[in-house]
C-alpha cells in the first residue's frame, strides 16, 4: 500500500519531489522519484510485501524500457508469477507483487487486466512507444486522481499531490458542490477541483503526444443470472469467500481485523481465524453513548472465535482533537462522520500492525442498508393522496427530536426526504443531505444562478444508464456500488487508514465475489421485509452468535447530533459564522444561522446538514484560504 505520483509533460524534478513528499503518509518507508526526459514518476511506499530496498518504486524492467509506479496489492501475484516463469523469458530480481506486474504488462499488455485480482492504481510508461498507461482496480478500492493541464499529463492517489505541480491551479466546480451537497461526498468521475478528475474504478487511460488517447473499462459490473438452489449458492458463497479472505492474509508484515460487532466483520473475523494457526488480532473501538456503541457484540465475537481483541472507547473530547488532524488532509469535502471513528480505530489498529481486514461491501452487494426495507414500502406510501402526504409532513416535523442512533424521528424525516424528486433518485436522497429543494434556499442567489447541472444528482443517472437492462433492484445496487460505496465508504477507509500508513483489505470486494452475488436472485439477499443479506446470514449461522446474525443493522455512527450541541457547539459555531462564510459567499448566511439555530434549540435534527457544511468549510479554508 503506497502512493503514487506523477507527469509526462512540463514538470522539473523539484516538482515531483514534492508531489511525492505530499503522500508521505501513504508511504512512510520510502520517498522516491525519478525524472527522465519528460515523465516523472513518483513513489510512498509503505513495505508491505519484500521488504528489502530492492522492491522501492519507481521500478524498472531490466531494459529501461519501462518505468512503473503501482499503490496496491495483486493477492494472485504468486500464481501469475508462476506463469511468467513457465514463459522461460523473466528473471526476478524481487519476491514483490510489483515486479510481476510489470512483466504482466510486458507479456500481454492491456491483457494484464484479466489476470489480476487486487485492489491497485498504478502507473507504467513505455519509453519506447512514448506512451503512458494508467489504471484502476475494478471496484475502486485505491484512489487515482488525474489532470491534462496544457499537454501535461498529472496524476496522483491524492489531489494534495497533483496541486503541487505548478501548472494546476486551485479552482472551486460548482456543480462538483451542488453534488457533494446532496450526495456527501463528489461523485465520481469530478472531483470538487476543475480540471481534476477521478479515474473511474476498472478503467484504465492511455496518454501519448500530449492528449489522452483513450479512456475504456477493462472491467464493468454486470447481473448475469445464474440458476442454483439456495443451498448451493450457500456452499459456493463460503468457498469464495474463504479463498478471498486467505489470499488477503498473504504479508511480511503483522496483520489484523477491524471487528465491529456487527455480521460482516464478523463474517472477515471468522474466515480469516479459520485460515490461521494462530489467534489473528481483532480490534475495536466504541463509544460512551450507550445506542452508538457495539463493544459487547464484538467482544462475544471475539470470545466465540478465540481471537485476541483489543478495544478502545471514543468520547466527544477525542473527536474534538481528531478533527484538526483529520478535515484538513480529505483534499475533499467528505461528510460522513464515521471517518472519525475510522480514523481513530486505524491509528489503534496501527500501533501493532501494518495490514487489516474489514468487512466493506457487503451491505452494497446484498442489499443490507435498512433503505432496501423502505424501498419496498416507497410505492405505497408514493401512491398516496397529496393531502395525506402533507398531513405526515407536518407530523413528522412535530416529532420529539432524539439523539439516539437512527432514531424514530430520523428515519422518518429522511424517508419524507427521498420523495422530492424523481423515484430513482429517493435511496440518495434518503443517505444524503441537501435535496435539490434545500439548495435552493442554502444557495447565495448569484451562484445559484452559476450552477450548470441542476439538481446535481447526474451521477444516479449514470450508473442506471449502465445497467440499463438489469432489473430495477439490480439497478439499484449498481447505483449503491458507482456511488456510496466508491466515494463514500471506500474513500472513508482509505483515507482514515492511508493517514496512519495502515493498509486496509477487503474480501467482500474480490471481483469473483462480486460477479457471483451479481448473478444470485434478489430473493437470496433480500427477503421480504426483513432485514437484507439473507444468504449471509443463513451461511454464517451457528458460525458467530446467532444474536449478532439476527440483530439489525446499526453502522459505525458517532453521536454527533449531541456532540452538535455540547462539545462540537463552538466548532459548529466557528465554521458557520456570518464571517466564515463570507469567505465565499456561497451560501445564504440566515438559512444557515437558522439550521443552527434549529439543531441547538432541539426543534430539528439537523445534523447532517450542519456536518455537511462544516466538512465542507474545513475543507474550503485550509485549501482555499490558507496560504
Amino acid at each position: 500500500m503506497c502512493g503514487i505520483a506523477g507527469f509526462v509533460g512540463k514538470g522539473t524534478e523539484s516538482d515531483l519531489l514534492r508531489m511525492t513528499a505530499s503522500l508521505r503518509h501513504r508511504g512512510p518507508d520510502f520517498q522516491g522519484g525519478q525524472l527522465i526526459e519528460n515523465v516523472g514518476l513518483g513513489h510512498a511506499r509503505l513495505s508491505i510485501l519484500d521488504l528489502s530496498e530492492s522492491a522501492n518504486q519507481p521500478f524498472f524492467n531490466p531494459s529501461k524500457n519501462l518505468g512503473m509506479v503501482f499503490n496496491g496489492e495483486i493477492y494472485n501475484y504468486l500464481a501469475n508469477k508462476d506463469y511468467l516463469h513457465k514463459l522461460n523469458k523473466y528473471t526476478f530480481s524481487t519476491t514483490s507483487d510489483t515486479e510481476v506486474l510489470m512483466y504482466l504488462y510486458q507479456e500481454l499488455g492491456l491483457g494484464m487486466f484479466e489476470h489480476l485480482n487486487g485492489m491497485f492504481a498504478f502507473g507504467i510508461y513505455d519509453f519506447q512507444k512514448k506512451e503512458m498507461l494508467i489504471a484502476r482496480d475494478r471496484m475502486g478500492k485505491k484512489p487515482l486522481y488525474y489532470g491534462v493541464f496544457g499537454q501535461t499529463l498529472v496524476y496522483a492517489s491524492e489531489p494534495k499531490a497533483i496541486l503541487q505541480h505548478p501548472l494546476v491551479s486551485k479552482e472551486l466546480d460548482l456543480d462538483a458542490l451542488n453534488a457533494y451537497l446532496t450526495f456527501d461526498y463528489v461523485p465520481t468521475p469530478h472531483s470538487i477541483f476543475k480540471n481534476i478528475y477521478k479515474l473511474e474504478p476498472g478503467h484504465y487511460l492511455i496518454f501519448k503526444d500530449g492528449a489522452i488517447q483513450e479512456k475504456k473499462p477493462f472491467w464493468n459490473i454486470t447481473f448475469k443470472p445464474q440458476a442454483l438452489s439456495f443451498e448451493d449458492a450457500k456452499a459456493q458463497f463460503d468457498t469464495l469467500l474463504n479463498d478471498a479472505t486467505a489470499s488477503r492474509l498473504i504479508s511480511d508484515v503483522p496483520l489484523g481485523v477491524f471487528l465491529s460487532g456487527g455480521l460482516d466483520s464478523s463474517t472477515v473475523a471468522y474466515y480469516a481465524q479459520k485460515n490461521s494457526n494462530v489467534p489473528i488480532q481483532t480490534y475495536s473501538i466504541g463509544f460512551e453513548e450507550k445506542s452508538y456503541d457495539e463493544t459487547d457484540y464484538a467482544q462475544k465475537v471475539a470470545q466465540k472465535l478465540g481471537t485476541n481483541h483489543h478495544l478502545q472507547i471514543l468520547t466527544a473530547q477525542d473527536s474534538i482533537n481528531l478533527l484538526p488532524e483529520i478535515l484538513p488532509k480529505l483534499d475533499e469535502p467528505f461528510a460522513d462522520p464515521s471517518v472519525i471513528p475510522t480514523y481513530l480505530l486505524s491509528k489503534f489498529t496501527r500501533k501493532e500492525v501494518t495490514v487489516a481486514l474489514g468487512g466493506d461491501g457487503s451491505d452494497e452487494l446484498l442489499a443490507g442498508y435498512p433503505t432496501f426495507i423502505s424501498e419496498a414500502v416507497r410505492p405505497y406510501y408514493a401512491a398516496t393522496p397529496s393531502f395525506i402526504k402533507t398531513m405526515v409532513s407536518q407530523l413528522a416535523r412535530a416529532l420529539p427530536v432524539s439523539d439516539a442512533n437512527i432514531s424514530f424521528d430520523f428515519k422518518v424525516k429522511q424517508f419524507l426526504k427521498g420523495f422530492e424528486e424523481e423515484a430513482k433518485y429517493t435511496h440518495t436522497l434518503w443517505m444524503g443531505s441537501f435535496t435539490p429543494n434545500d439548495k435552493k434556499s442554502l444557495f447565495a442567489p448569484k451562484i445559484l444562478a452559476q450552477i450548470r447541472n441542476g439538481h446535481g444528482l447526474q451521477a444516479v443517472d449514470a450508473a442506471i444508464a449502465e445497467v440499463a437492462t438489469a432489473s430495477n433492484f439490480n439497478q439499484l445496487l449498481n447505483t449503491y456500488y458507482r456511488t456510496y460505496l466508491i466515494d463514500d465508504i471506500l474513500v472513508k477507509v482509505d483515507r482514515a487508514s492511508m493517514y496512519s500508513s495502515l493498509e486496509v483489505r477487503a474480501p467482500f470486494l474480490d471481483y469473483r465475489v462480486v460477479d457471483f452475488l451479481n448473478s444470485l436472485p434478489k430473493s437470496y439477499k433480500q427477503n421480504g421485509l426483513k432485514p437484507g443479506k439473507y444468504i449471509l446470514r443463513e451461511l454464517m449461522r451457528d458460525k458467530i452468535p446467532n444474536d449478532i446474525i439476527d440483530r439489525p443493522k446499526k453502522g459505525f455512527g458517532i453521536p454527533l447530533s449531541s456532540w452538535l450541541r455540547h462539545d462540537l457547539k463552538p466548532l459548529c459555531n466557528e465554521l458557520l459564522s456570518e464571517s466564515a462564510l463570507n469567505q465565499h459567499g456561497l451560501f445564504d448566511n440566515k438559512y444557515v444561522q437558522q439550521l443552527k439555530n434549529e439543531h441547538f434549540d432541539v426543534k430539528q435534527n439537523n445534523r447532517k446538514l450542519l456536518w455537511n457544511l462544516m466538512a465542507f468549510q474545513s475543507w474550503y479554508q485550509h485549501y482555499m484560504v490558507a496560504k
